[in-house]
């Protein structure tokens, strides 16, 4: 087989796909009205798109020469189609074909627009999620501070129980992929100052050479 015909049938191949993620990421933010409020999503759609169309080009004038069509830009790709081209061409569509096994696989991750959120939605989570936490770990404090140990309790177990609710409303389906492995260790209970100069608390030196 000549290294054109491989490419002319991969460079489709990653034209079919790539148009298809392209309508993936569309169609979800059409439906939720994001195309405008989420640049990033419309940007990831625009650039598999231009390159869907890229490619969908090349197949199509490598293709016309076969159909009749006398076109020069045909015959000149056919002759500078080489076999690197073509295998890395072969890549290509494998990697196309292989991400669309993968939206099979992770479906529930790829509902909706859910796979570019808002980015203002997800600010909007975290600022719940820290007044939850926080305005319930100021009223156990002054629980505490009141000597009211029950009502203590009962506010830091409801803000626990706020704070996992939300957590795992972020996380989804997919806690169980993540590696629950802390990137610094946690500090609970220590003192936070300042350490104080190296000199602080010791007693002043005195120079040899005076009396």
């Amino acid at each position: 087989m000549e290294p054109w015909v491989i490419g002319m049938i991969c460079n489709g191949i990653i034209a079919v796909a790539y148009l298809l993620i392209s309508l993936a990421i569309t169609v979800p933010l059409a439906r939720s009205r994001q195309l405008r409020t989420n640049p990033l999503g419309a940007a990831t759609a625009s650039i598999f798109f231009s390159c869907a169309v890229h490619h969908g080009i090349h197949s199509v004038h490598m293709l016309l020469p076969s159909l009749g069509v006398d076109d020069q830009q045909g015959y000149a790709m056919r002759a500078a189609w080489d076999w690197p081209l073509s295998l890395w061409d072969v890549v290509g569509a494998v990697v196309g074909v292989y991400y669309w096994t993968l939206r099979r696989n992770y479906s529930s991750l790829m509902e909706g627009a859910q796979l570019f959120q808002d980015l203002r939605q997800r600010e909007q989570q975290a600022l719940e999620l820290n007044d939850t936490v926080l305005q319930g770990l100021v009223v156990a404090k002054m629980a505490l501070d009141l000597d009211d140990t029950k009502r203590a309790h009962e506010s830091l177990s409801a803000s626990i129980d706020s704070a996992s609710r939300i957590i795992t409303d972020l996380l989804g389906s997919s806690y169980h992929a993540l590696d629950l492995v802390r990137s610094s260790a946690a500090v609970v209970g220590a003192d936070t100052s300042p350490p104080p100069p190296p000199d602080e608390g010791r007693p002043p030196q005195k120079d040899p050479e005076r009396p």
